[in-house]
C-alpha cells in the first residue's frame, strides 16, 4: 500500500464504512501494549451506511483477510464516488464472465455477513417508508409493547407510542420515532425526539435510523443512555433475528428468512 491509497473498514458496533487515505509510512509500533503493523490513516468519512454500497462490494469489504486488495467491479472508482457525496454508481463494463469469476483467495467473503447484508438490501426494498414504521412496531409488539402507529404523513415527532399492561397504560411510556432514510441522522432528529418525550411524559425513547446516526449524535446520546435508545439498520435486524418466529405472517411473507449452521473454519478466530 502507498501514501493516497484508498482504504476502506467495515465498523461492526455501527453498521457503518468508514473511509479514508493512508498518510503516513510503515511503522512496527505498540498499539494498547502489543506489538503491530501500522500505517497512519487520514480519515474522510466515518459513518458511510452501508446500504450505501453494492452487493458485489459490500461483500469484498467483508472478507476474511484482516487487509485485503479489493480491486474487482471498479472499486476505487466507486468508493471515490461516494467520497464526493454521490450514490454508488455500480460496476461498468460488459457483465459476462469476468463479472462472475470467483473472488481472489484474499477477497473470500464471510458468508454470514454476506447473508446479513442481503437480509438489509431486501428490507430496505420492501419496507421503505411508513413500511419501516409498520415493522418496527410488530418487533415491539413481540416484545410486549402495546403500541399506538401514527398514520403515514406528518407524525408532530412520534411514530409509535407504546406502553405495558392490557391497555398500554402502564409504564414506562415509549416514544418512537422512526427514519427509513439511508443518510446518517443528525444531533436534530435525536434532540426533536427528546423534546416529543417531555410532551408525552415518556420516561423512555428509541430513535430508530436506517442509515445509522453521525458522530455528534453518538456522543450527545451518551448522556441519555438510560432513557434513550438508537437503533440503526444492524440493531434493527437483530432485534428481527430476535423475534422472527412471533412476527405477524405478512411481514414473515415480505421478509422470508430460515435459519442455517455452518461450520466454522479451524483457522479462523472466530
Amino acid at each position: 500500500m502507498s501514501r493516497g491509497d484508498l482504504v476502506v473498514l467495515p465498523r461492526k458496533l455501527t453498521s457503518q464504512i468508514a473511509i479514508g487515505r493512508v498518510a503516513g509510512p510503515y511503522q512496527f509500533s505498540q498499539v494498547n501494549s502489543e506489538p503491530r503493523h501500522t500505517r497512519s490513516v487520514g480519515w474522510l468519512r466515518t459513518d458511510v451506511p452501508r446500504t450505501t454500497f453494492g452487493q458485489d462490494l459490500l461483500s469484498s469489504f467483508g472478507a476474511f483477510m484482516t487487509v485485503c486488495n479489493i480491486t474487482r467491479n471498479d472499486a476505487v472508482r466507486r468508493v471515490e464516488a461516494v467520497l464526493d457525496g454521490k450514490p454508488d454508481p455500480g460496476p461498468s463494463g460488459p457483465t459476462g464472465k469476468a463479472r462472475k469469476a470467483a473472488p481472489p483467495p484474499e477477497e473470500v467473503p464471510d458468508l454470514a455477513l454476506m447473508a446479513h447484508d442481503q437480509i438489509v438490501a431486501r428490507i430496505q426494498s420492501r419496507f421503505s417508508g411508513h413500511e419501516l414504521t409498520r415493522l418496527v412496531d410488530a418487533v415491539l409488539q413481540v416484545d410486549g409493547w402495546v403500541t399506538n402507529v401514527s398514520p403515514p404523513g406528518p407524525d408532530g415527532g412520534v411514530d409509535i407510542l407504546a406502553g405495558r399492561g392490557s391497555l398500554g397504560l402502564d409504564g414506562p411510556r415509549l416514544c418512537v420515532q422512526v427514519k427509513s432514510q439511508q443518510s446518517p441522522a443528525d444531533v436534530t432528529v435525536y434532540r426533536t425526539l427528546l423534546g416529543t418525550m417531555q410532551t408525552f411524559k415518556a420516561e423512555q425513547g428509541l430513535l430508530v435510523c436506517w442509515g445509522g446516526f453521525n458522530r455528534i449524535v453518538l456522543q450527545e446520546s451518551k448522556q441519555g443512555h438510560f432513557t434513550v435508545r438508537l437503533w440503526g439498520s444492524g440493531d434493527l435486524v437483530d432485534a428481527i433475528y430476535r423475534t422472527y418466529g412471533q412476527l405477524p405472517a405478512e411481514i414473515q411473507a415480505d421478509l422470508p428468512l430460515t435459519k442455517v449452521w455452518t461450520l466454522v473454519s479451524d483457522d479462523s478466530d472466530v
